[in-house]
């Protein structure tokens, strides 16, 4: 198959991908999880690419990391559980018969495959943003309508971000999530359920020669700073032995 210029819109637009995008969140609203579906693979998609964008990385990484944004979820459909690792195998073949260059399936599917806390790590500009947009997206509109549960920790604390944004400062190396709460949860519940999720943001933005802040209710909570010198030490290593 000759290869071609696989766009967002493309993916977007792809019956095999749209039915597995809708069918994940289907399967997580059976389990009784927040919203998996076009709204969080959207805001993902964006996210990503707006990280990598303000960081100046090329036009074609930024595409292909609002791809991996958009299908980093559709391990779903298989289990919960390895779903980042369930999802880059289904997707290998589907972009593939599009045309995709195997070289860029290939950066694809190792970020989503490393998306998940439990067994991923960054292993690519695409993968560390990706994990940092997809552990990023706590928010009341994720709370699935008319199924609110105060009795559960993850509804409680989704309901109650009023609102929240990734920021990027280049200039000083530092990717800021910012969140406000307000009294339906607290800083102490959000960590319970997303401490791990924090920690190995830390370790992505560290990929990309940043360090993370993470900022609820204008208060910085993860005083433990990666070293930021290190950080960009291995960064230009990194694109030292990319160019040889």
């Amino acid at each position: 198959m000759e290869n071609k210029i696989i766009t967002i819109d493309d993916v977007r637009n792809d019956p095999q991908i749209s039915a597995l995008v809708h069918y994940a969140n289907h399967i997580m609203s059976v389990m009784g999880y927040t919203e998996h579906g076009p709204r969080h693979v959207g805001v993902v998609s964006r996210v990503t690419t707006d990280i990598l964008r303000e960081l100046d990385y090329p036009k074609r990484t930024l595409e292909l990391a609002e791809i991996a944004g958009w299908v980093h979820d559709v391990g779903n459909i298989v289990n919960r559980t390895d779903h980042g690792l369930n999802g880059a195998v289904m997707l290998l073949p589907i972009l593939q018969q599009m045309g995709m260059p195997i070289e860029e399936v290939l950066r694809i599917v190792s970020a989503v495959g490393n998306h998940e806390e439990q067994h991923g790590t960054p292993v690519s500009e695409i993968s560390a943003a990706l994990i940092i947009a997809d552990k990023s997206d706590a928010h009341r509109s994720r709370v699935r309508r008319g199924r609110y549960n105060p009795e559960d920790i993850h509804d409680r604390v989704n309901m109650s971000i009023k609102k929240n944004w990734v920021e990027v400062d280049k200039t000083n190396r530092v990717i800021r999530f910012e969140l406000i709460m307000d009294g339906t949860s607290s800083v102490l519940e959000f960590l319970q359920i997303y401490m791990s999720r924090m920690v190995m943001s830390e370790d992505a933005a560290h990929f990309l020669g940043c360090r993370l802040e993470i900022v609820i209710n204008g208060m910085i909570i993860n005083n433990h700073i990666k070293n930021l010198e290190a950080a960009k030490a291995n960064l230009e290593k990194r694109n030292n032995n990319l160019d040889k």
